[in-house]
């Protein structure tokens, strides 16, 4: 008798499994259990609107800095199904890809539904049930033990998820927010919400912790790439804080406060009668500049009037702007979660789950966000659910081999 599966999730994770393992097990019954009305809700909102859905891997970041949770078990699991593969993928089934110059890969139509579309045509195809505004986890909805495997793929852990772990005895890592933008309490800098400084690099003191890229300053503090890649990277030293915690931000790319002063002094002696406000180094925008100026109470002065200790406070505050985060705002495609399905209790071969639990299933997989992976924006999290989708495949595949 053929084997069946069911899949709790119809999200990224979940119908890339689906898709995955009939094609796999052409024989198998495959089921998508989805608590919500519609599915691949999140999959629609991603990027935009557009669905980042993978990267090209070439901005020359280590896998760690990547994905600060789960880094070394990717590493493997990419070798099995890469980026490269994900970009076949979809292009053999109809999706053509294109690749900006950031390393985000998005569908050439920049429109999601080219992605969902793909989804639900396979699962026609494919002949996969799926099954909506239906609570998996009710006993009384739906028995998971009639079924050969059970694969969750629910994305972050929350609410009656994460009860329903608890309640089996699962090892979970305690879930918390990823990818987030920071509040900070300067009604002056908030005053310059729309401004964007294309190269910064934000660091929270104290720690090693540092990323790099455009930022964003809000109405209510800062965004923007570099933010959320910081963000995710100290996603648990800034929960245990509360999310009040000092931050340091770069305005200049990188660039040393030595190496900032030689600059600052060679542009002070060229422009030497003019004032300061209209001399803007490393391209700042006129109100950010000012702002800074006025931080420093040099507006109005003129070049030829700074001293060694004026132009070193500048250096200084170029270099090692510090600020105090307030609080975390969300981010509008917030759905990342640091935490999950402990990677210590699953065979890393199949993600399998093998730590004595009280689940009645005896076959228990996990794909996608649900397990302890995160990684920061650009289209690491969903090339994160494809590889774990297809690592669950193929271990059930291998299962029915043995």
């Amino acid at each position: 008798m053929p084997q069946s599966t069911a899949i709790i999730g119809g999200g990224a994770a979940g119908f890339f499994l689906a898709i995955t393992l009939r094609e796999l097990c052409p024989d198998m019954h495959v089921c998508i259990l989805e608590r919500q009305r519609r599915v691949l809700a999140k999959v629609e909102i991603t990027g935009g609107g557009r669905c980042n859905c993978t990267n090209t891997f070439q901005s020359g970041l280590d896998l760690q800095h990547i994905y600060p949770r789960g880094h070394r078990q990717l590493k493997g699991w990419l070798r099995e199904f890469s980026h490269h593969d994900a970009y076949e993928w979809f292009e053999h089934r109809g999706v053509p890809l294109v690749a900006q110059p950031d390393g985000c890969v998005f569908p050439q139509a920049q429109d999601s539904h080219a992605i969902i579309n793909l989804f639900l045509r396979e699962c026609r195809r494919l002949g996969v049930e799926i099954r909506t505004g239906i609570d998996a986890f009710d006993e009384t909805k739906v028995d998971l033990s009639t079924y050969d495997n059970v694969c969750i793929c629910t994305g972050g852990l929350h609410g009656q998820v994460l009860s329903k772990f608890n309640e089996w005895g699962l090892q979970v890592v305690s879930p918390i927010p990823s990818l987030f933008t920071f509040n900070i309490a300067d009604p002056e800098l908030t005053a310059l919400m729309g401004t964007v400084v294309e190269d910064a690099v934000c660091s929270l003191p104290g720690t090693k912790l540092h990323a790099q890229g455009p930022l964003l300053i809000t109405h209510w503090g800062m965004s923007g790439p570099s933010i959320l890649k910081l963000s995710s990277r100290g996603a648990r030293i800034l929960a245990e804080c509360q999310y009040k915690h000092p931050l340091s931000v770069n305005w200049t790319g990188g660039c040393t406060t030595d190496e900032v002063l030689d600059a600052l002094q060679r542009c002070m002696a060229q422009q030497g009668a003019k004032l300061i406000d209209n001399v803007r180094p490393y391209n700042l925008q006129n109100r950010l500049w000012d702002y800074l100026l006025t931080k420093l109470s040099l507006r109005g002065r003129r070049c030829s009037e700074l001293g060694r200790k004026q132009l070193n406070r500048l250096a200084e505050t170029l270099t090692h702007d510090t600020y105090d985060i307030t609080g975390r705002s969300h981010y509008k495609e917030e759905f990342v979660t640091c935490g999950g399905i402990s990677l210590s209790a699953i065979d890393r071969r199949t993600l399998r789950y093998t730590s004595p639990h009280h689940a009645p299933i005896k076959n228990l997989y996990f794909a996608g966000e649900v397990l302890d992976i995160d990684g920061i924006t650009g289209g690491y999290n969903l090339q994160a659910a494809w590889t774990t989708a297809t690592i669950v495949a193929r271990g059930i595949k291998c299962q029915l081999s043995e």
